[in-house]
């Protein structure tokens, strides 16, 4: 098949089985987007109103369907803008295929309009990146670039296109990569590593299990839920580990790190064994390094070499795809009776409702909380939906307090803490999961960083639920300036739009709520619409998320109030 480069382009990605990308049309990849028009009844192409958006709309698409996310863009301005996205990519482990059209390959290096060193920009926030300057190369590349971004541990992989290779004509033959040489995405299990861990496990008298998303990427949830049951340990999560293990679960004891709950981050200094499995000790999770489980000694299973003693040294490292780890460590585990040990978390836990959850959840003043917000959804969607948060106060509260019974219900920006991603990252979550509810919890900052992409949800009619929890604040900051800076509040207060008006001029319908006695309703009635929905919620101005590890402090130094 004798075609051009932008053919190319297209038959790689439905030789994939690419169906839906994300972009935003431009110069340098007009050739592909020509083609695309020719094959619109094969690959959907959903038109964000701005670049970024289409790449937090690919990695929700991700992160609900389980497949590589695509986004396209053009040079220069259209690539820049690409950024943010694949660096949150990056550091949240989501494969994304970003394809960028660049200028003409005799105008590399020369200034041309809207050229710039996409390469060069991408190269510390990629997995892999690559510029193809001749059509022939864009079916080998594209393959690998499929390949690296789902293979091992996952991540955003970016191809830079030549506007001369997008014309220029080729032989079509499209070859799957199975493997590249020197790229080794899983490694082999060592099974005296999985022995040695074994026994450790075996010995401990007071383990615990800190879980991140490795488990959810690694499809490892049926192993993980039967290492948990088999071994009677206590198991607790990162953000992004959550909802890979039923939140009712007995032995599911919630949240570790800065905002995360009394009992696990409490007992993290008082386990005698730490298992970690898929996770990568980020400071948020650690608080003061030298002082992190300082008594325990760790197991680690990861499939990155680079994330052993990264941060925290192991003292039983299981290099290798979790799943088959899990799987090797079920067999030589024996059961625990860890009564005493289980009772501690169920008397912080006492505690912790006591001077935060039933305030959070249950209050008396007069103001609408974060918290009972989260609740009424809960009840409302059920444990089945899927919750996209964007970044600050309201994303560790519906961390804190929504229910999931099903993997694959958190998407939220971990690692890079991206605002204005919920908006857009919605948008692909529901794409990729169409039989689920999808609702995303957005505080009234972050969603002006992407507001634009209700144009995208208006064009397609995708039935997100959209909550913005409006405190009229930059909350998180807001409360750090608060507990720390003598509550001088610098640039931190929001005179916010009518949102709602905003809403209907896409023509989403929307209401807003500022009395309690309308919340449970108008959640109820959000979840019933059938399409779009847009409900704003006026919580109260100075509403903390506690409990909270200060920057810098150790676990132990948690504060509850």
């Amino acid at each position: 098949m004798h075609i051009s480069g932008a053919e190319a382009v297209i038959r790689c990605l439905l030789a994939e089985g690419v169906d839906l990308i994300y972009g935003y049309p431009g110069g340098a990849i007009m050739p592909v987007y020509d083609e695309l028009y020719k094959f619109q009844n094969d690959l959907n192409h959903v038109l964000t109103r701005h670049e970024q958006g289409a790449t937090h709309a690919a990695q929700g698409y991700a992160r609900t369907s389980g497949k590589v996310g695509v986004a396209i863009a053009t040079s220069g301005p259209g690539a820049t803008n690409l950024i943010t996205g694949i660096a949150d990519a990056q550091i949240d482990s989501t494969p994304m295929v970003c394809i960028t059209g660049q200028v003409g390959s005799h105008l590399l290096g020369s200034d041309a309009f809207q050229e710039t060193d996409i390469i060069g920009i991408s190269t510390p926030v990629t997995k892999w990146n690559y510029q193809v300057t001749r059509a022939e190369e864009i079916p080998e590349i594209l393959s690998r670039a499929f390949y690296i971004a789902r293979s091992g541990r996952p991540g955003p992989v970016l191809v830079d296109i030549t506007k001369d290779a997008q014309f220029g004509m080729l032989d079509f033959e499209y070859k799957p990569c199975t493997g590249i040489r020197s790229y080794l995405p899983v490694p082999t299990l060592d099974q005296s590593q999985v022995t040695a861990a074994a026994e450790a496990i075996n010995k401990a008298k007071q383990p615990l299990i800190v879980f991140g998303q490795g488990v959810i990427l690694g499809n490892a949830e049926a192993e993980f839920k039967a290492f948990v049951e088999k071994s009677g340990i206590p198991a607790v999560w990162t953000i992004l580990g959550l909802s890979a293990l039923e939140t009712s679960h007995p032995l599911n004891k919630g949240m570790v790190g800065m905002h995360g709950n009394y009992g696990p981050n409490l007992l993290t200094q008082e386990c005698d064994l730490l298992i970690a499995v898929g996770m990568r000790f980020d400071d948020r999770v650690t608080g003061r390094l030298d002082a992190y489980a300082a008594q325990a000694e760790v197991v680690h299973l990861e499939i990155d070499p680079a994330e052993i003693d990264k941060n925290v040294h192991a003292d039983y490292p299981v290099l290798g795809d979790c799943k088959q780890s899990l799987a090797s460590l079920i067999e030589l585990v024996t059961p625990k009776k860890l009564d005493s040990w289980l009772a501690r978390f169920d008397e912080l836990y006492a505690k912790e409702y006591e001077v935060v959850i039933e305030k959070d959840t249950k209050p008396t003043k007069e103001g609408l909380t974060m918290g009972e917000v989260i609740v009424a959804v809960n009840k409302a969607a059920g444990s089945d939906a899927v919750i996209v948060t964007d970044v600050g106060q309201h994303q560790m509260i519906a961390c804190r307090y929504a229910e999931f019974v099903r993997s694959k219900s958190n998407v939220t920006s971990g690692g890079l803490g991206t605002m204005g991603f919920a908006l857009p990252a919605a948008i692909g979550a529901k794409m990729g999961a169409p039989d689920r509810q999808v609702v995303a919890v957005i505080g009234d900052g972050g969603y002006q960083m992407t507001i634009q992409e209700l144009g995208t949800i208006f064009q397609t009619g995708v039935a997100v639920k959209i909550l913005v929890l409006n405190n009229e604040y930059l909350g998180m900051v807001r409360q750090w300036q608060q507990l720390f800076f003598d509550r001088r509040y610098a640039s931190t207060e929001m005179t916010n739009p009518d949102f709602v008006t905003i809403a209907k001029g896409y023509h989403i319908p929307a209401q807003k709520v500022t009395e309690r006695r309308d919340l449970t309703a108008a959640i109820q009635e959000m979840i019933n619409a059938e399409g779009p929905y847009f409900l704003e919620v006026v919580v109260e101005k100075e509403d903390n998320v506690f409990p909270m590890i200060p920057t810098g402090a150790s676990l132990n130094e948690i504060r509850l109030q």
